[in-house]
């Protein structure tokens, strides 16, 4: 088995099972022992069509999708839906209504105004987006709904839906398979790999079949979500390595007992952390306490000053990846389906240890005067 050195609470690409890493590795050099390796495979191939069978159950009963759902395996990253829906969805004759709950919500509402109007219902701008905005309205009369669950940059998540009789579209890049949700909720989910799947490059998308049928508008093969449909996936070359090591995430999490069993492991990291922050006075966290997100904790320092010291501090134990996005510094730690308890409990120990020697250091100079 690989020998995990680093604990990695990277944001994206993230950390992957060790298990998953080893198999992937061994696909590399010989798929299932067919002496080519999962790089070099057509994906015509009888082999890799049992990896997109399997992906796409694995995808269905994880999930629990009900029937009237398509399973769709497309590249592009997340910032391509922001474009696509619009592109499918979004008619002249209405407005889409959406959400601006961050950093990704206000890339996807700009590419949706590229192809008609937009009702921004609620925004959490005025402070930062460290909330979810919550008593808003969506019209009824919206093409659709549209927001983000998990903000990555941000650290806030959203643990309960707004009933509307439009339809909803959920960007849930950064938590799926991490908790519970009930699909038929949903007209269309969509989720870049890189955070609870695998590896970046593919991107998975759940959509209603019925949506499918309200598109009027013609769209560009490459850009139309019923193409994909009726070619498996396979209108194109897919993603081939990253469907493949996404099939065996989902494995792994299968093997784990599923998403409940994960999402209770989630909450446990998600409490140990935010406790530390909490306690220790060298640190704050960023986001309102109601709407902290599971997935991407943010804190800072009191003192900024401190805050590359305890980098350091930090990485010299083997953490890596907390450092806070560029735009709202800090930290920030992933604990995404991945990461062991073990690996918070070490951040944790840092935090704590920090703190103590700071003490130890304001000490010594008091004495010193």
């Amino acid at each position: 088995m690989t020998t995990i050195i680093k604990h990695n609470f990277g944001a994206g690409p993230c950390i992957l099972p060790a298990k998953v890493l080893d198999e992937a590795a061994d696909a590399v050099r010989n798929f299932n022992g067919i002496g080519l390796s999962i790089l070099e495979i057509s994906h015509r191939t009888p082999e890799f069509e049992s990896v997109m069978k399997e992906t796409e159950d694995l995808v269905k009963e994880l999930l629990e999708v009900p029937d009237g759902y398509s399973i769709l395996f497309l590249q592009g990253g997340a910032s391509t839906q922001f474009s696509m829906l619009a592109m499918n969805f979004l008619h002249q004759d209405k407005k889409a209504a959406y959400l601006d709950c961050g950093y990704f919500s206000q890339k996807a509402i700009k590419e949706a105004l590229l192809f008609g109007g937009v009702d921004i219902v609620a925004s959490s701008k005025d402070k930062g987006y460290n909330y979810i905005p919550l008593g808003y309205e969506i019209p009824e009369d919206a093409a659709y709904f549209h927001y983000t669950s998990n903000n990555t940059i941000e650290g806030t998540e959203m643990f309960s839906f707004p009933p509307t009789t439009v339809p909803v579209i959920c960007d849930m890049s950064s938590d799926i398979f991490s908790r519970r949700v009930n699909v038929a909720d949903f007209e269309l989910i969509y989720a870049g790999a890189q955070k609870n799947m695998g590896p970046a490059g593919m991107t998975l998308v759940v959509v209603k079949d019925s949506l499918l049928e309200k598109i009027q508008r013609q769209v560009p093969s490459m850009s139309d979500y019923r193409i994909y449909r009726d070619n498996g996936s396979l209108f194109n070359t897919p993603p081939v390595f990253s469907i493949y090591v996404a099939m065996l995430n989902l494995r792994w999490l299968k093997e784990k007992g599923g998403v409940s069993q994960i999402e209770t492991e989630n909450i446990a990291k998600a409490i140990l952390l935010y406790h530390e922050i909490d306690r220790n006075p060298l640190f704050y966290g960023l986001a309102d306490p109601d709407h902290r997100s599971r997935m991407n904790v943010t804190f800072k320092m009191k003192n900024p000053a401190q805050e590359q010291e305890f980098l350091d501090f930090a990485a010299a134990r083997g953490v890596v990846g907390v450092k806070g996005y560029r735009s709202v510094g800090g930290f920030r730690a992933s604990l995404y389906n991945a990461l062991p308890i073990s690996s918070v409990e070490v951040l944790v120990n840092c935090m704590n240890d920090f703190e103590k020697e700071n003490k130890e250091i304001e000490l010594a100079q008091s004495e010193s005067v």
